[in-house]
């Protein structure tokens, strides 16, 4: 019995996944970009490293209070200076109900844009006094409602694509243990990533197993894709389809 390859597929089929393929690539260097511009260049400009943001996201900054953190950090360009010293002297003063309308106004005019309930984005909401008073005690890194949120969407999400991207690499003409490992490292990898998130909640230092599980999971995936689209296009021989 002949064993079909990727190179073997009609070519109907072979622009099929190949466009579903660079879909997938496009769409994950795209959510690297919103990572870099959310969470990685903001702290950068503060001189803080990326494994030193990550503890921030995940453990907090414990000496700080959630709201200080944010605008030192990934909202600081967010803001101009004086309503940023503003906000900050604020927090310095005890956060209290009777100085929040000094302040109320900046959240209207420009946190709001973002954090409401209506734009339907996962972060807190600073619609009132009480919505901001939240953010404006220690900084504890994201709550267990934010992790177990954003643990299974991505967990749910990332199996799905891996699945796909998987299914077809398990096609493709390379040795049958490196396709096990290509196929398998993905998983692992965000195993390792989602589950250094609750582990640097409390322990800062797994910030770098984040960075380490996400670097292998991006090279997998890449091989995935690349490994396919090169074997349906490039690499021969193919067998010829029937004409009609």
């Amino acid at each position: 019995m002949t064993v079909r390859t990727l190179g073997t597929l009609s070519t109907p089929m072979r622009a099929l996944l190949t466009c579903f393929l660079v879909t997938i690539g496009v769409g994950y260097v795209a959510a690297l970009l919103y990572l870099f511009l959310v969470d990685i260049d903001p702290h950068q400009k503060v001189g803080v490293g990326i494994a030193e943001g990550i503890a921030q996201k995940y453990h907090g900054t414990r000496g700080n209070t959630r709201l200080e953190a944010a605008l030192r950090g990934p909202m600081s360009d967010r803001l101009g200076e004086p309503d940023k010293q503003e906000i900050l002297r604020w927090v310095h003063d005890g956060a209290s109900a009777d100085g929040f309308p000094k302040v109320k106004p900046i959240f209207e005019r420009i946190c709001m844009q973002c954090h409401s309930p209506t734009t339907g984005m996962p972060i807190p909401p600073l619609t009132s006094f009480e919505d901001v008073r939240k953010v404006a005690q220690v900084d504890t890194g994201l709550s267990f409602l934010q992790l177990a949120r954003v643990s299974h969407v991505h967990l749910f999400g990332m199996s799905i694509i891996f699945l796909l991207t998987g299914g077809i690499f398990a096609f493709s003409a390379v040795r049958a243990k490196l396709r096990v490992l290509v196929i398998v490292v993905p998983y692992v990898s965000i195993w390792a990533d989602i589950g250094s998130w609750w582990i640097t909640k409390y322990q800062p230092g797994f910030a770098y197993a984040v960075l380490i599980g996400g670097g292998l999971m991006g090279v997998a995936l890449a091989a995935q894709i690349l490994i396919s689209i090169w074997e349906m296009w490039v690499k021969v021989p193919r067998v010829p389809e029937p004409t009609p």
